[in-house]
């Protein structure tokens, strides 16, 4: 593949862009997490979404212990250059690591946030 796409995007000073999953079929927003240059190269590769954890400081593949891997329709670039939207299909239809379809679970009422997405499957059977 043609490495001069990713000379195109306007990474961070860290070297990572933001990415966002985004439900194939809904348009329903399901995560947002970090990609370096090797995951967004791996994930067009492996047509299998691939981010960068922070938090480990290594390549995390989506789904490698849960399963509810993100399988890649489409990978698009904002118009700044430095957002990435992967359109996928969730596999399992799980992709927050507390066991609900989308991240994006809790909703601000009356000042406070409220989860209002039920759990789908208990984060302990998910992760052994």
């Amino acid at each position: 593949m043609n490495e001069h796409w990713l000379g195109k995007i306007n990474w961070n000073e860290e070297g990572l862009v933001p990415a966002i999953a985004q439900d194939a079929e809904s348009g329903e927003v399901l995560m947002v997490a970090w990609m370096n240059r090797e995951a967004l190269e791996q994930t067009a590769e492996r047509g299998q979404a691939v981010y960068w954890s922070r938090s480990r400081q290594k390549l995390w593949h989506k789904g490698e212990e849960s399963g509810h891997i993100q399988k890649v329709i489409e990978i698009r670039l904002d118009c700044d250059q430095d957002v990435i939207l992967l359109k996928v299909e969730q596999v399992g239809g799980i992709a927050c690591h507390t066991g609900r379809r989308s991240c994006f679970f809790q909703r601000l009422e009356d000042g406070e946030w409220k989860a209002v997405e039920p759990v789908l499957k208990d984060p302990h059977e998910i992760y052994r």
